[in-house]
């Protein structure tokens, strides 16, 4: 019986030894793993480091006339190349350090540094203190504040553009920029050295990410506005995500191994062979190479069985990453942009919305819904010009937009002036244009209904009809608005077999040569800016008052939304970018309705907007290129094929 016990006891003690032998072997290959994550990115960031020092004293050489603008755009390249190989991972953890200072879009913008209170115009952090801070990410900004400032644009898609002007160089700006480059970098490369360790899941995701903003901003020359280099920078960007993958791709199968392999040998096989901007397929390099690429990865996380950082923190992420397409259905997270939980929605709750958004009886008048104004069989728009008021005879101060996708926004209404889909139902009730009444008289009304009485206890029981369960109604069905379902999006997903040859045209067109991809950004074709889809922009484009007159539209736009800091010179005449989706219903077009057919929108942007036909002094902060697209008669027509292509009645 001793032996017995005491066998027993060596046997736990063999299993124990074995266990725990396991346990700090998979520790030890963890802990390896995320130290190999660690030298690739470290790797990456000390290329881009000595690259910008190099960019700094070449820059000096060249404003000594010691070196050619030859040398210069040479360097501006490497350094560029280097930027993009680390753009990834730099950007997944300091996007809005990137965007401010290193690659952001060559355009006046508010000054993103906190400035502290009563602080000069004139205020500049110091080399010597900025060393010492954090990237803009990680700054605290509440004990900051003072009024808004423009800042005027500097990191590498500035110099980008200034270095390969055709125009002589101001040699001082330059040495300027590509110092003040060098000092915001610093703080950059030092955070993210002091990092112990890099997640896999988080690698994943930063090059899932990567492979968007890659297609999305990469190949339509956003990036490269002066070089147009943009296909050779794809390269280098695809490279740095191979880097992450050829880590991860030690824990997958063979066969994941493989296909993973093939996609990016293909993809760098089809750069290779195909270099020039204005000829470039980017409909065959979306739906043969980065769509299938994007998928694989996705796969890669399924097979290694990985968390997103929205389930590792309990985070509403804008973007899903169990999505198998960058044009799929399930892209984007429309309970990002709401206050309603998806938890809390249900189709009770978007039937009490539907019923609400068709009731008229709900202004003060009682002669006006949402419906008036947005119209099911219009893509939600009202083919007015602009959209009539509860006031006979009167309108509202700007067209109708669309609600198709419109949940997909980090701002509404033209002017930005609302933050939220329940911020907008607000100010659509106070409007004495609109609704004209307020929360407590429609509550009211509701409560004295016994229909919605009914339709509300059923969603919410036991609860007091309130604005908040109001406006989730209502949220609930402008999210239930959206299309991404098209007869492009199934071709592009390999859901339909062929499209046209004039929409394949019109796509390249609309993602190179016509340069409408650079503002409508892919996949929703709006302002929603990839690859986080976490913000909206507006542009100022000089809307005339009619295609015919030579005056721009009075209309200042978000310059006058009431928001303290979008008072900023560069916001006058600033408008949302609307999608283009569904635009072949949205007729006329524009805040102001001044254009009546897609055959006016696209000749206007065909000429550069206002300053384009000489209104330049009149409109100084205009954000659309003046230049002349030169589009032919055919191009314009495949521009709107494939606009319509866009279109479907299937919501």
């Amino acid at each position: 019986m001793f032996y017995f016990k005491k066998s027993i006891r060596c046997w736990f003690f063999i299993v124990f030894i074995i266990s725990l032998g396991i346990c700090l072997s998979n520790f030890t290959k963890q802990e390896i793993y995320q130290k190999d994550f660690s030298s690739i990115v470290y790797k990456q960031v000390n290329r881009l480091s000595k690259e910008i020092d190099l960019l700094v004293l070449i820059s000096e050489k060249f404003q000594k006339k010691e070196l050619s603008k030859k040398d210069l755009q040479n360097q501006l390249q490497v350094t560029r190349y280097a930027f993009k190989r680390a753009e990834g991972v730099l950007t997944y953890y300091y996007p809005k350090h990137i965007q401010a200072y290193i690659n952001g879009a060559p355009l006046p913008h508010p000054d993103p540094f906190p400035i502290k209170k009563n602080a000069p115009d004139y205020y500049v952090m110091t080399p010597e203190a900025y060393k010492k801070s954090l990237p803009l990410d990680m700054l605290d900004l509440g004990h900051y504040s003072g009024k808004p400032r423009v800042a005027a644009p500097e990191g590498l898609q500035t110099l980008d553009e200034l270095i390969f002007s055709e125009d002589n160089i101001d040699s001082q700006k330059i040495v300027r920029l590509t110092t003040r480059l060098q000092r915001f970098y610093i703080p950059l490369e030092k955070h993210i050295k002091n990092r112990k360790f890099f997640y896999d899941f988080e690698l994943l995701e930063a090059s899932r990410l990567e492979l968007i903003r890659v297609f999305s901003m990469g190949v339509t020359g956003f990036d490269t506005p002066g070089s147009l280099n943009a296909i050779t920078e794809v390269k280098h960007s695809l490279k740095g995500v191979e880097d992450y993958i050829n880590l991860l791709k030690e824990k997958c199968s063979l066969n994941s191994v493989s296909r993973t392999d093939r996609l990016f040998y293909l993809v760098d096989e089809y750069l290779q062979k195909h270099q020039e901007f204005e000829s470039f397929d980017r409909l065959a390099f979306l739906k043969d190479y980065v769509d299938p690429l994007y998928a694989q990865l996705g796969e890669i996380k399924e097979e290694l069985n990985l968390t997103s950082t929205a389930n590792k923190y309990g985070e509403v992420s804008s973007w899903n990453t169990n999505s198998t397409s960058i044009f799929s259905e399930e892209l984007l997270n429309p309970y990002y942009y709401s206050f309603l939980k998806e938890e809390e929605d249900s189709a009770e709750l978007r039937n009490l919305g539907k019923k609400l958004f068709y009731d008229d009886g709900l202004s003060k008048n009682e002669n006006l819904s949402c419906a008036s104004c947005h119209q099911p069989e219009l893509a939600f728009t009202d083919g007015k010009v602009k959209s009539f008021a509860n006031l006979e005879g009167e309108t509202v101060k700007r067209n109708s937009p669309s609600l198709i996708n419109a949940v997909f926004s980090d701002r509404f209404f033209y002017d930005l002036r609302a933050h939220d889909l329940e911020d907008q139902v607000g100010h659509v009730i106070d409007n004495h244009l609109e609704y004209n009444t307020n929360f407590k008289v429609i509550t009211e009304k509701l409560e004295n209904n016994s229909d919605y009485i009914n339709l509300f206890s059923e969603v919410f029981p036991e609860q007091k009809i309130n604005r908040y369960q109001f406006s989730k109604a209502l949220s609930s069905y402008v999210i239930s608005l959206r299309s991404f379902n098209t007869p492009f999006d199934q071709y592009v997903r390999g859901e339909k077999s062929n499209i046209s040859v004039f929409v394949k045209r019109g796509f390249n067109l609309f993602m190179g040569k016509a340069a409408c991809a650079t503002c409508h950004f892919p996949p929703t074709f709006s302002g929603l800016v990839p690859p986080l889809f976490q913000e909206n922009e507006s542009e100022v484009i000089g809307v005339l008052t009619s295609p015919n007159v030579l005056e721009i539209d009075k209309d200042l736009g978000r310059y006058e939304n009431g928001i303290y800091e979008d008072k900023l010179s560069i916001y006058k005449h600033s408008f949302k970018t609307t999608t283009v989706r569904e635009a072949n219903y949205t007729a006329p077009y524009f805040h102001n309705g001044s254009y009546s057919t897609l055959e006016e929108v696209i000749d206007f942007y065909d000429k550069g907007g206002a300053s384009g036909m000489g209104l330049i002094n009149e409109l100084p902060n205009q954000t659309l290129a003046p230049d002349p697209l030169e589009l032919t008669n055919r191009e314009k027509k495949d521009l709107i094929s494939f606009i319509k292509s866009l279109s479907t009645k299937n919501y």
